[in-house]
């Protein structure tokens, strides 16, 4: 077998174990909260953390994550019971705009 095929199993079986909530393997996000990869935090409580963008689109240019991926890798993807989660985000983006952009 050729290489290439075998790189194309070893990816998909890595996929498949990775997906305990169904949204696929790690994020830039996770590695961002697990520590495996550094940010420059701006917020962080008990259900979000928010942090500055490596390559900001704008002048202050704020990511802000749920801590819980719990399946929530898009918005399309939100459930009902995480809306709270969904608020409590944006409350917290419009409290970093008004700091940060006064």
């Amino acid at each position: 077998m050729s290489d290439e095929v075998e790189a194309a199993k070893k990816a998909a079986a890595d996929y498949e174990a990775s997906d305990k909530d169904g949204a696929g393997p790690p994020t830039v996000f996770d590695k961002i909260l697990s520590g495996e990869w550094e940010s420059k935090k701006v917020h962080d409580d008990d259900k979000c953390y928010a942090f500055r963008d490596v390559n900001p689109q704008a002048p202050v240019h704020v990511l802000v994550i749920p801590k819980k991926r719990d399946g929530l890798v898009k918005l399309s993807t939100a459930r009902e019971d995480q809306s709270a989660l969904l608020g409590h985000m944006l409350y917290v983006a419009g409290r970093i705009g008004k700091k940060e952009c006064p």
